[in-house]
């Protein structure tokens, strides 16, 4: 895969609903994906010249830990190629995670621990492009957010994974310093991101394949903070934040992000 690979993989428990019997299922994660992301136009048909949509459909998947040797963290997961990401438009992580939500609902009930999601740079990083519309975008969307009930907030600790390319470790202060300029009350971070081995990815089985990314995973930091809400929606604005946050500051790579409730 190119670098217009985004991967979201749910890790936690999942209670699948009694009326569906994996044997006789007549849809499945992907089956589903695809209908929702049609019914909502965010899929791109698959032919040639095709316009319209966000993404291309790859893969999707259930866990089964019956099936699995081994200890198994993971329950789906979700694999798209991006066709429609404007050089004025953040990352739709958003859509995305609505979409795989919405699916996660209709299999059973999902008790998320955490989101673990390979994000490709914004195509105006290579371009050397402002981010300002994308900004204004996400505050803009923000405003869903900001008005949820405070008890809901939660803590959490973010992973940004570069794999073999160092350049997040250099750019996460400097990153930091840059949202913290920004007035939105979805995600408030803390001072100064962890570097080195702080990894809310550790123990989250399986992890996203090298050969999507520049894995294996090595250059990283780790940010804590406190999130709005611990919902799907909340984490497809932080991961599209985070992902605009990088390429303003020398992020030119795929990144791997992993949020976990603290």
């Amino acid at each position: 895969m190119g670098g217009d690979t985004m991967l979201a993989a749910l890790h936690g428990e999942l209670a699948v609903h009694p009326r569906r019997d994996p044997g006789t299922a007549s849809s499945d994660a992907y089956s589903l994906f695809f209908a929702r992301s049609s019914a909502m136009a965010w899929l791109t048909d698959a032919a040639p010249d095709a316009h319209g949509g966000l993404w291309g459909m790859n893969d999707a998947g259930q866990d089964d830990e019956a099936n699995t040797p081994g200890p198994l963290t993971r329950r789906l997961w979700f694999q798209v190629s991006l066709t429609g990401s404007a050089a004025d438009r953040p990352l739709p992580t958003q859509p995305f995670l609505s979409c795989i939500g919405d699916v996660a609902a209709r299999i059973g009930t999902l008790d998320l621990h955490a989101l673990q999601i390979l994000v490709p740079a914004p195509i105006r990083a290579a371009a050397g492009r402002t981010a300002a519309p994308a900004v204004l975008s996400l505050l803009q969307d923000a405003d869903w957010l900001a008005g949820t009930d405070p008890h809901l907030a939660r803590r959490i600790q973010v992973t940004l994974d570069g794999g073999q390319a160092p350049s997040i470790v250099d750019a996460a202060p400097r990153m930091l310093s840059w949202m913290r300029t920004f007035e939105q009350r979805v995600f408030s971070c803390d001072t100064a991101p962890a570097l080195g081995d702080a990894d809310a990815a550790a123990g989250l089985v399986p992890g996203i394949a090298d050969h999507l990314w520049n894995g294996p995973g090595r250059h990283r930091a780790t940010v804590h903070g406190t999130l709005a809400e611990w919902s799907l929606d909340a984490l497809g604005w932080l991961t599209a934040f985070l992902a605009e946050a990088g390429a303003q500051h020398g992020v030119r790579t795929p990144l791997v992000l992993t949020v976990r409730a603290l």
